[in-house]
């Protein structure tokens, strides 16, 4: 059973009957991403599969279509398949947020691969965000992207304290453009009394996610990249003339097969279903409300997160009429109209002024992570693949989906920092997370308790 019942920070459900809560919601409330409002996923599958191809990317995310850009670009036959719409999964359900970090530290990785090898696979989240910036200007995508910064609120005052001394003590090539914001500075960034001050980190950004993945669609198309969505793949088979790639809808030899499924690894293939952990992120929008009242929240436009383990992040819709506020909320996995009124309650407890305010959608995405909280790319048993993106994933999967592109192509523009680094599982882990619960909570009462 999920403990949804059981709030963050304060009681909602104990307050609120049935009648209460269903007040919460607007009349044409709906349990989708707000997202597909203005960029619905598209019905583009080809009627009839090709024999062979040089290419089979499964996935049809950020990580899919930037590889598929590369080979496809490169004079290679490539096909993109999809169980669902296309971009059905976190492509199109996260929030929006472009960031750049690595979660382990230059301190933490140096223990395990020195400092050298570290240092180059955290310049990879800088190369990420620089790459992710330029490669849409130079696409003239459309998708409402802005260099907006964001601001990292500190949950208590060691917290801020421990973001004060990491932006003065940044390792030399790591720096990012980033200064702290105390707490009687802080209504500059966001009109809350909830954060002990925080931190904007100056190149972070924003985006319309969905309209990104449909953007990203046209390009791969007009490159010549055919798309199988509603094919199911079932097995992926090696043979001596490459692969045959069993699906739903009959059978596709491919000479390179890349897998870039992410938080929605399955059975299909086992090896990476034991490495990745896939994670719930729950997200709600408002409804519309005054333009007024969002400028005088969050002035500055910025997006929004925090140092607790369980993180909320929230940022201000693309015409500042919506506050979209995402996080985790529950122990196990639940229906986003169970997850919405708790999301409310944390949204209200951090910005009062929302209390009345309703919600219009709910929705939830898996996030795919890893154990080291590293993504990873590479090749096992010749299938290529690149996923474990920890939260990170509109830069990281852009990013490294270009790369795994040219990897499959061969050229040495596909080395990366990651490479050679271990794709660690860990005993009696087959892809279902039993640990989560009573991970989350222990976090949980670490948070409750300002650690």
């Amino acid at each position: 059973m999920c403990d949804c019942r059981r709030p963050l920070s304060r009681p909602i459900c104990t307050t609120l009957g049935s009648k209460t809560i269903r007040q919460l919601f607007t009349d044409d409330y709906k349990d989708s991403p707000y997202w597909w409002e203005s960029a619905p996923r598209p019905d583009s599958g080809i009627a009839d599969l090709p024999e062979h191809v040089d290419v089979a990317i499964v996935g049809s995310g950020y990580t899919g279509l930037n590889a598929a850009i590369q080979t496809a670009r490169a004079g290679r036959s490539t096909l993109v398949l999809d169980a669902q719409d296309a971009g059905w999964g976190c492509s199109s359900r996260n929030g929006g947020q472009v960031s750049t970090s690595f979660k382990p530290s230059l301190e933490t990785l140096s223990k395990i691969y020195g400092p050298k090898k570290s240092f180059q696979i955290l310049r990879e989240g800088h190369n990420a965000l620089n790459w992710i910036g330029a490669f849409i200007e130079q696409e003239k995508i459309n998708c409402e992207f802005e260099r907006v910064g964001r601001f990292h609120g500190a949950h208590n005052s060691k917290q801020y304290d421990e973001l004060a001394r990491r932006c003065a003590n940044q390792p030399a090539g790591l720096e990012v453009e980033a200064h702290m914001v105390p707490r009687d500075q802080q209504a500059t960034e966001i009109d809350t009394d909830v954060y002990h001050g925080g931190i904007v980190y100056s190149q972070h950004a924003s985006l319309h996610p969905a309209k990104y993945h449909s953007e990203l669609m046209a390009i791969a198309k007009r490159a010549g990249v055919q798309f199988a969505t509603h094919t199911r793949v079932d097995n992926i088979e090696r043979d001596s003339g490459g692969f045959v790639v069993h699906t739903s809808r009959g059978k596709v030899r491919a000479r390179d097969v890349a897998v870039a499924t992410s938080g929605y690894t399955g059975a299909l293939t086992p090896w990476h279903q034991r490495r990745i952990i896939p994670i719930g992120s729950y997200i709600i929008a408002t409804e519309a409300v005054d333009e007024s009242l969002i400028d005088r929240l969050l002035p500055t436009n910025r997006v929004y997160s925090d140092t607790r383990k369980l993180v909320f992040y929230y940022r201000a819709s693309p015409d500042r009429k919506r506050i979209i506020f995402g996080g985790r909320v529950c122990t196990h996995e639940t229906n986003p109209r169970v997850s919405a009124p708790l999301l409310h309650a944390e949204l209200v407890r951090l910005l009062p002024a929302m209390a009345t305010v309703r919600i219009s959608h709910s929705w939830m995405g898996f996030v795919g992570y890893t154990f080291d909280n590293m993504p990873h790319i590479g090749r096992h048993e010749g299938v290529y693949y690149s996923m474990g993106y920890c939260g990170s994933g509109i830069s990281l999967a852009s990013y490294f989906g270009m790369r795994l592109g040219q990897k499959i192509l061969g050229t040495e523009s596909g080395e990366t920092g990651l490479d050679d680094t271990s794709f660690e599982s860990r005993p009696y882990y087959f892809g279902k997370p039993w640990f989560l619960a009573p991970s989350i909570f222990y976090y949980r009462m670490r948070d409750r308790i300002n650690l």
